[in-house]
This record gives structure tokens, sequence and C-alpha cells, in this order.
């Protein structure tokens, strides 16, 4: 049985600008993952374990878009005894996240509509 590939790559990959954005956006275009970053901004830390119950998602999927979210630099970690927090710090991506709500403001039936973005 061949195991999962790994979740980052241990080596710098260097890429082009137009696919750096796009892998930006395809972080955020998970929904488990935009979900994980808006409760962050909204309840500012949380333990792994509150995510999972407030998401009512399994601590394996959780977990794992967490690992992408803190690699990607949407989230950071804090440690108290055993117990690791999670929180959005960087107002860049608060910023993001409201950015992209008020471009859905006038845009919501046109990308609701899309077929090419879930194809």
């Amino acid at each position: 049985m061949v195991g999962r590939p790994a979740i980052v790559e241990l080596t710098s990959v260097a890429l082009p600008d137009a696919e750096l954005v796009a892998r930006l956006f395809r972080t955020l275009g998970d929904a488990t993952r935009l979900r994980v970053v808006e409760l962050l901004i909204e309840q500012g830390e949380l333990h792994q374990m509150e995510i999972v119950r407030r998401l009512d998602a399994s601590q394996a999927r959780v977990s794992e878009h967490l690992t992408c979210l803190i690699w990607c630099g949407f989230v950071s970690t804090r440690t108290e005894g055993r117990r690791t927090f999670y929180r959005v710090t960087d107002k860049r991506v608060r910023s993001l996240i409201s950015s992209a709500h008020r471009f859905l403001s006038g845009n919501q039936a046109a990308i609701a509509s899309c077929r090419k973005v879930d194809g």
C-alpha cells in the first residue's frame, strides 16, 4: 500500500509569479481551509480540537488543512504546555479575505454559476 504524498516539498521550488499567485488562491480555494481561516479571524485563537468541533470535521482533515495553512503563511501557532493554539497574525490575510467578500458583493451569481472553476 502506497502512502499519501507529502503535503509540502522540503526544498524550495522556483515558480513564476502567476503560478505563485494561483497557488495562493488555491490555498484558500478549499472550502474547509477557508472556513478555518475565517473562524480564526473571527475567534482570534483556537486549539485544534475546538476547530474540529466548530467545523464538524475530522481531526485528521483539520490537521492536514492546518499544516497547509501554516506552511503557506496564513496561520501561525503558539504552544502552551502540551497544547497548540492556532491564529491568523498577518493583517494581510484578513485584508485578503475582506477583499474577496467585497468582490463577491457584486459578483455572487456569476461566480456561483461558473462551471470552469470546479472542473
